[in-house]
């Protein structure tokens, strides 16, 4: 078998989940700051461990000259949506993307696995910059909703646990588990208009808060009796639960910043 600098081998993988990671974060960050809703909840990203890569090679016979061209989830990226059909918004994003390309996809919510998984694989051909100049890597992209990840971390887990020979039983209980999971999932869909409103008017009434505690920080060094006015009726209106008198303070506070700042 040849000898690999593992630390050296990696380091384009590290490279490229941390370019991922980045520039999904920032796809969310935009969507939120226009005020838009983002189907990306959240982005995690992870480089196999040497371990496990030389498991994986054994089990499938892949000489470790061939690991770059036929392993394809040394990077692996792992995007989170609160509904099912953010998953599909998701995968539409990746294909549009002029930065990577898609090898395949696998659809393991249309058809799960035997064991109840379920989840959106795309492998992608990602470039990146190295000090020795460009190299492509394979990277695996894993989408799925928050509670197909709970119950994929706990098989996960389990697998380990038994070395991947789980109980019959227990095999039973999370084929169970995943029905129930993604019956949740298809739920959460029906009322997905009036959780997405609710989020927005807390992510509107915690920015106005901010807002309005920034102006108080800055008038308290301009006129402290102001100040002390307006976090008086900010506390009231917090109080009251009331959102347009939180926004319309946020108003007013402004109109006296600017006036100070002119």
């Amino acid at each position: 078998m040849a000898v690999i600098d593992w630390k050296i081998f990696l380091l384009p993988y590290e490279q490229a989940v941390d370019e991922i990671k980045v520039k999904f974060k920032s796809i969310r960050t935009e969507l939120r700051t226009k005020n838009e809703y983002s189907p990306i909840e959240f982005i995690t990203g992870r480089v196999k461990q040497i371990s496990s890569i030389i498991e994986k090679a054994n089990k499938f016979d892949i000489p470790i000259s061939r690991i770059v061209e036929e392993m394809e989830d040394i990077a692996g990226i792992r995007i989170m949506c609160q509904f099912v059909d953010d998953i599909h918004k998701v995968v539409d994003i990746i294909r549009n993307r002029k930065d990577m390309q898609i090898m395949y996809e696998k659809n393991y919510i249309k058809d799960k696995k035997p064991s109840g998984y379920r989840s959106y694989h795309i492998i992608v051909k990602y470039g990146v910059e190295t000090a020795y100049g460009h190299k492509d890597i394979l990277a695996e992209f894993q989408i799925r909703t928050l509670a197909m990840n709970f119950w994929a971390t706990v098989e996960h887990s389990l697998n380990y646990k038994y070395m991947h020979q789980i109980p019959d039983i227990i095999k039973t209980e999370l084929i169970n588990a995943a029905d129930a999971a993604f019956k949740l999932d298809e739920l959460m869909l029906l009322i997905k208009d009036e959780i997405i409103d609710s989020q927005k008017y807390f992510e509107e009434k915690s920015s106005a808060v901010t807002d309005i505690t920034d102006d108080i920080n800055f008038l308290s060094n301009e006129n402290i009796t102001e100040a002390n006015r307006i976090n008086m009726k900010l506390n009231k209106a917090l109080e009251d639960g009331n959102i347009n008198e939180i926004l319309s303070l946020r108003e007013s506070s402004k109109k006296l910043v600017s006036k100070k700042l002119k």
